[in-house]
C-alpha cells in the first residue's frame, strides 16, 4: 500500500519519534509499505514521521549515489531505533530536498561522517559509521525521528525567502507525482 506522505505544517514532523520493541506488531508489512511509498515518490530515503507514523524507524535505498560512490551500488536498508553516536569529517554542501517539502531544493551544510546504532528488521543491532552520499541521506532522514526538518539547517534570509513557498505546501496548492496529506485535512 503506497500511503500519502505526510507534508510541511503537519504537526506529526516536528515530534520526536518514539521507540519500538520486538513486539511490535505488522514490522514487516509497515516497511513493504514504506519501501512502496518511497520507490512510487522517486525518494531515497523515508522516515516513518512521513508516513503519520511517529515510531523511529527510516529506511534509505542509496544505490542512484553509486554512479559517484560505486560501494553504494546495492545500498538499502531499514533502520530501527537509531541513535546518532557522532558526526566527524569535513563539512560539506549538498542540494537537499524533502518528500515532505514538496518542491523545495536548498544548500545544506553536513559533515561527511556519521556513527550510528540501530537495530535492523530482526532486532539485531549494528553500530556502524558511514560517509559521502549515504551517511547524508542517513542524517536527513535521522532528523525527521527529531522532529528537524532540512530548512532549520538554513539562514534567517533564506527561511524568510520560501515563506510563501512553505504556507503553499500547507494550504495544498502544490501538485507533486505522489499523494500527500494535507495539514489539518
Amino acid at each position: 500500500m503506497i500511503y500519502p506522505v505526510t507534508v510541511y505544517g503537519d504537526p506529526a514532523l516536528r515530534k520526536v519519534a518514539k521507540p519500538i520493541d520486538k513486539d511490535f506488531e505488522n514490522l514487516q508489512e509497515l516497511l513493504a509499505n514504506m519501501w512502496e511509498t518511497m520507490y512510487h515518490s522517486d525518494g531515497v530515503g523515508l522516515a516513518a514521521p512521513q508516513v503519520g507514523k511517529s515510531l523511529r524507524i527510516f529506511i534509505i535505498d542509496a544505490s542512484p549515489g553509486a554512479e559517484e560512490e560505486p560501494e553504494l551500488k546495492d545500498f538499502k536498508k531499514a533502520f530501527i531505533n537509531p541513535q546518532i553516536i557522532e558526526t566527524s569529517g569535513d563539512e560539506w554542501v549538498m542540494n537537499e530536498g524533502c518528500l515532505s517539502l514538496p518542491e523545495i531544493r536548498e544548500d545544506v551544510i553536513r559533515p561527511d561522517t556519521v556513527t550510528i546504532r540501530y537495530q535492523d528488521e530482526e532486532f539485531n543491532e549494528h553500530e556502524e559509521t558511514y560517509k559521502g552520499y549515504a551517511g547524508r541521506i542517513i542524517q536527513h532522514e535521522y532528523d525527521h525521528l527529531e522532529g528537524i526538518l532540512f530548512i532549520d539547517y538554513l539562514s534567517p534570509l533564506k527561511k524568510r525567502l520560501l515563506k510563501s513557498r512553505l504556507s503553499n505546501i500547507t494550504k495544498g496548492k502544490i501538485t507533486p507525482p505522489y499523494r500527500i496529506k494535507i495539514p489539518g485535512k
